[in-house]
C-alpha cells in the first residue's frame, strides 16, 4: 500500500518523459493532474487506516533487497512521518496545477513533460525518504531529489540560476556525504550487521563516538533545514527559482532536514541528543532573530520570504531541542504550518510577479485597489502575513504557541527570545503590507491583468486549510501525538526538571486544547 506513494510517481516520471512530444502541453498536464490527484487521495486512504493510537511504526512492507549488505526494502509510517508525506502530495499537486501560469516567459510551455517528469521524481524521494526503514535506502531517496531540484533551478529559474543552482548542489551534495558518513559508522560501530533502522542499537557506543556521530547528522540535516551558518544557499535558490520550485524548496525539501534530525538524531542517539540542546535551543533563537532582521532588510519580497522561512525552521528547532511532549507536537505542527503558509506566500508572491512584473518593494504599491489592482490577492497575502506572525486563528500560532509553551520551562531565555522573534515576523510583514497592499496605485503602471479563479484556487485552498486548521488543531495534532510522546519517553529526561506540571506532563488532546484556551493571559 505505501509503495504505491513511491511507484506511482516514477511511473508517472517515466510516462512523462517518453510520450510523443507531438502531444500538447495542456494533455500533459491533464495527466499529471490526475496522477498527483490519486497519489493524494491514495494518502488520505492511509490516514482512514492509520491507528492514532498506537506508537509504533504501522502498515509495514518488507522485503529483503541485498542482504549481504544489510539493504532491504523496508517502508512503513507514523504519526511523525504520515502528515509530511500528505502535505508533500498536496503541494505537488498545487504545483503541477498552476505551474503552467507561474513560470514566466512561457518556458513552462516548451518543456513540459521535463517539468513535470522532475516534479514526480521530486515527489517519488520524499515519500520513499519519509516511509524508509532502512538507512541506505533512506540515503537512496533522500540523494533522489539533488539532480531533479538543481534542473529545475537552472532550466527555469532567474537571471543567476546557474550560479544558484551549483550552489545549492554543493551544499546539498555535501549534506548527503555527512549523512552516508554517519549512517555507515553507526551500523559498523554498532555491530549490528544491518541497516535496518529497529536492528540498530547505539546504547554500547562511547558517548564521544555518539556526539561525533550525532554532530555529522546535525550539520548534513542542518544545511537541508538550513542552520544558521549552514543557509547561505536558501537565498540564492530560493529567489532564483521559479515559484512553483520555490513552493517544493521551502515547503516539502526543508522538511527533510527536520523530520532527519527527529527520526535519527534523536531516534538514534537520544542520551547524546540531550547533551547538545543548550547548545541547539540557542542557535535556534540565533535563527529566529537572524531570519527576521535579515527578511527586514530586504527590498525583494521573495526575499523577504525566503529569510522568514529560516527564521520559522528556528521554531522546529526549539521544539526539537527542549523535547517535551508538547513541543514535540508543536514541532512537527509547526513542519506541516511552515509548509502550508510558505507555499502559500510564495504563490502569491508569483501572482504578483506575472502580473505587475515587479517583486521590488519600492515599486509595489496601491494592490488593494478593487479597480485598477489585485484585491483578492492582496487580501490572500494580509492573511498569509498574518498567519506567518503568528496571529490567532491560523495554524501558525497553534503550532508556534504549542513550542513555546512545551519549551519555556527546558530553556526559558531562547524560548523568549523566539517569542521576541514573533514581534520582529509582524514588522517585516506590516513592511511588505504597507508597502505593496496600500498607498495609491501608479497610474503609469495600471491597469494589471487580472487574476482567473483559476489561478487563485490553489492560494484559496491553502488559506482554508491554514484557517481550518488553526481553528480545529486537534485534527491534525492527534496524529502525532503519541508518536511524539514515544519518543520523549525513550529519552532518560527528569520530568519534573523538563516538564511543568500538571498540564504540560501530557500531550493529550485535552491538555493541548485547555493550553490554547490559555493562550490569551500569556
Amino acid at each position: 500500500m505505501l509503495s504505491t506513494l513511491i511507484w506511482l510517481p516514477l511511473f508517472g516520471a517515466a510516462v512523462m518523459g517518453f510520450l510523443p512530444g507531438t502531444i500538447a502541453a495542456s494533455q500533459f498536464r491533464l495527466g499529471a493532474i490526475a496522477i498527483a490527484s490519486v497519489l493524494l487521495l491514495w494518502t488520505a486512504a492511509l490516514f482512514t487506516q492509520f491507528d492514532i493510537s498506537t506508537a509504533t511504526m504501522q502498515m509495514q512492507e518488507y522485503l529483503q533487497w541485498i542482504p549481504t549488505l544489510g539493504i532491504n526494502y523496508s517502508l512503513s509510517v507514523d504519526g511523525l512521518s504520515l502528515p509530511l508525506v500528505m502535505l508533500s502530495n498536496l503541494l505537488t499537486l498545487g504545483v503541477i496545477y498552476s505551474a503552467e501560469s507561474l513560470v514566466a516567459q512561457g518556458q513552462m510551455m516548451q518543456r513540459p513533460r521535463l517539468f513535470y517528469s522532475l516534479v514526480f521524481l521530486i515527489n517519488a524521494g520524499m515519500a520513499g525518504a519519509l516511509m524508509a526503514q532502512n538507512l541506505l535506502m533512506f540515503f537512496l531517496f533522500y540523494e533522489l531529489e539533488l539532480i531533479p531540484f538543481y534542473l529545475l533551478i537552472v532550466i527555469w529559474g532567474g537571471t543567476k540560476r546557474e550560479y544558484a543552482g551549483m550552489k545549492f548542489l554543493i551544499y546539498t551534495a555535501t549534506s548527503g556525504i555527512l549523512i552516508l558518513a554517519a549512517f555507515l559508522a553507526t551500523v559498523w560501530l554498532s555491530g549490528s550487521g544491518s541497516f535496518d533502522y529497529n536492528a540498530i542499537s547505539t546504547a554500547d557506543l562511547p558517548q564521544r563516538t555518539q556526539l561525533i556521530l550525532l554532530t555529522l547528522l546535525l550539520i548534513g540535516f542542518g544545511i537541508k533545514i538550513p542552520l544558521i551558518p549552514l543557509h547561505t544557499w536558501l537565498p540564492d535558490a530560493y529567489v532564483e527559482a521559479s515559484t512553483p520550485t520555490a513552493i517544493l524548496l521551502g515547503g516539502v525539501l526543508a522538511k527533510l532536514g527536520t523530520y532527519g534530525l527527529v527520526r535519527f538524531g534523536i531516534g538514534l542517539f537520544p542520551e547524546t541528543w540531550l547533551l547538545v540542546t543548550p547548545a541547539l535551543s540557542w542557535l535556534a533563537a540565533i535563527c529566529v532573530i537572524y531570519g527576521a532582521l535579515a527578511a527586514i532588510a530586504q527590498k525583494d519580497i521573495k526575499r523577504m520570504v525566503a529569510y522568514s522561512s529560516i527564521g520559522h525552521m528556528g521554531y522546529v528547532m526549539l521544539g526539537m531541542a527542549a523535547l517535551t511532549s508538547l513541543s514535540m507536537v508543536g514541532a512537527v505542527l509547526q513542519m506541516v504550518s511552515h509548509g502550508l503558509i510558505l507555499a502559500l506566500l510564495f504563490y502569491i508572491v508569483g501572482v504578483i510577479e506575472v502580473k505587475v512584473g515587479t517583486r521590488d518593494l519600492d515599486v509595489l504599491n496601491g494592490l488593494l485597489n478593487p479597480i485598477r489592482g489585485l484585491p483578492l490577492t492582496s487580501s490572500l497575502l494580509v492573511l498569509a502575513g498574518m498567519a506567518s506572525a503568528g496571529i490567532p486563528g491560523m495554524v501558525g500560532f497553534v503550532a508556534e504557541f504549542l513550542v513555546f509553551q512545551g519549551s519555556f520551562t527546558a530553556f526559558p531565555l531562547p524560548t523568549l527570545l523566539c517569542v521576541g522573534g514573533t514581534g520582529l515576523t509582524a514588522v517585516y510583514f506590516v513592511i511588505l503590507l504597507n508597502r505593496t497592499c496600500f498607498g495609491r496605485l501608479d497610474t503609469k503602471t495600471a491597469y494589471y491583468p487580472r487574476v482567473t479563479w483559476r489561478e487563485q484556487t490553489p492560494a484559496l485552498i491553502l488559506t482554508g486549510l491554514i484557517v481550518f486548521l488553526g481553528i480545529q488543531p486537534t485534527w491534525l495534532v492527534r496524529w502525532s501525538e503519541t508518536t511524539t510522546a514515544a519518543l520523549v519517553a525513550a529519552a532518560p529526561i527528569n520530568r519534573q526538571v523538563m516538564n511543568p506540571p500538571a498540564i504540560l506532563q501530557s500531550a493529550s488532546l485535552t491538555g493541548i486544547a485547555q493550553s490554547l484556551n490559555n493562550a490569551d493571559h500569556l
